[in-house]
């Protein structure tokens, strides 16, 4: 028997490998990254960072579908998961009143076969900073705006925690999280975080990884490695809120973000103000387009894509601008390795596991490759 019941009752099957000793998982893991990178001959293995068990996650997407007692938020078969064990306890609190929330307001959640109901997803977000959070209702279209409006201060007694509160409208019929427009319900328009007294924020459609107390692990860990380079120029491409560049950053050292998510670079912008570093500088742009007007490289360039990975044609601008070191951050072993498979002017010099996603099969990966 694993500490979840949803896993144990055969409801839930994300979590793959709890019943694994967390060791076992480690090992796991381990084993499928050396053989991914094996083949580079790095340097140096060092020890992964490990994760916390339980209440490690700080974003909940729950599916909502109509049960006999109204809205169900978990899976899309009526299976309410608002008891995850992945979640803090009051991130469960707060799921659980807004599902009755939702039932006493009469909400009907999107059914794909008939097109018929509102609601498609609930998603909660919690900084572990100061445990604020925010509260998205993804729907098919305006319809119940109103009714919620008209009803959150019934809301905000049950979950005082909850700061902020949006509408996403998403009308496309298909299974797709989210649609192009945010709508506030409340004044508060992001969350607070802050990891390694480093401040962050959090808007709807900014990507801040899941596990915040390994991402503090991962972002302390390459601005020690570029701060041992002594690197006086940084680039980092896929930078989110920014997470890296604002660790990395000092004022002798010229920092670039680049992102495409406008809202994400919004949130990096307003980190970098409040912490007062001039030599940080955001842009909202696609990597690709970035890379096609820059031919000169940073000392040390950070790359953390998406799982697809960088592909051919960034990793063919690396090759060409030749930065001194690349700091790779990946969530997909299998791309990172073929992106060093193109990257053949490189060596790779150390690399770290990070278990970003316990009980899963996956994990971060943090290569440090050097110009040979």
């Amino acid at each position: 028997m694993s500490f979840c019941s949803y896993y144990d009752t055969q409801v839930c099957h994300s979590c793959s490998l709890i019943d694994l000793f967390y060791s076992e998982q480690l090992s796991e893991k381990s084993a499928h990254l050396h053989k991914q990178l094996d083949s580079f001959h790095p340097h140096e293995w060092l020890k992964p960072s490990s994760s916390q068990l339980k209440g490690f996650r700080n974003k909940a997407k729950m599916v909502a579908s109509n049960g006999e007692e109204g809205i169900v938020l978990g899976l899309s078969d009526e299976v309410s998961l608002i008891g995850c064990p992945l979640y803090d306890v009051s991130m469960q609190k707060v799921l659980e009143h807004t599902q009755n929330w939702l039932r006493g307001l009469g909400i009907k959640a999107y059914d794909l076969k008939t097109k018929r109901g509102e609601l498609k997803y609930v998603l909660l977000t919690r900084s572990s900073h100061n445990g604020t959070m925010m509260l998205r209702f993804v729907l098919r279209s305006y319809g119940i705006i109103s009714r919620l409006q008209g009803n959150l201060e019934s809301l905000n007694l049950l979950a005082p925690d909850v700061q902020v509160i949006s509408v996403n409208i998403q009308p496309v019929h298909m299974a797709i999280l989210e649609g192009e427009e945010e709508i506030f319900l409340t004044e508060a328009t992001y969350l607070e975080e802050k990891l390694n007294d480093i401040p962050l924020f959090i808007r709807p459609k900014s990507f801040f990884q899941t596990n915040p107390e390994v991402a503090a692990k991962l972002y302390k860990t390459v601005a020690k490695w570029t701060d041992a380079l002594e690197a006086k120029t940084v680039i980092d491409l896929f930078c989110g809120v920014g997470g890296f560049a604002l660790h990395v950053a000092t004022p002798q050292r010229s920092v670039i973000g680049i992102e495409i998510e406008s809202e994400a670079i919004e949130c990096a912008k307003e980190s970098a103000q409040a912490l007062g570093i001039e030599t940080l500088t955001f842009k909202a742009l696609d990597a690709v387009s970035f890379s096609t007007e820059t031919t000169k490289a940073a000392d040390v360039v950070i790359v953390n894509p998406p799982r697809r990975g960088l592909g051919q044609e960034l990793c063919k601008w690396l090759e060409r601008v030749s930065p001194q070191d690349i700091l790779y951050s990946s969530c997909n072993a299998v791309s990172l390795a073929k992106d060093i498979e193109w990257l053949k002017s490189y060596e790779c010099v150390k690399v770290e596991l990070f278990d970003m996603f316990p009980h899963t099969e996956h994990y971060e990966t943090l290569v440090h490759l050097h110009k040979k």
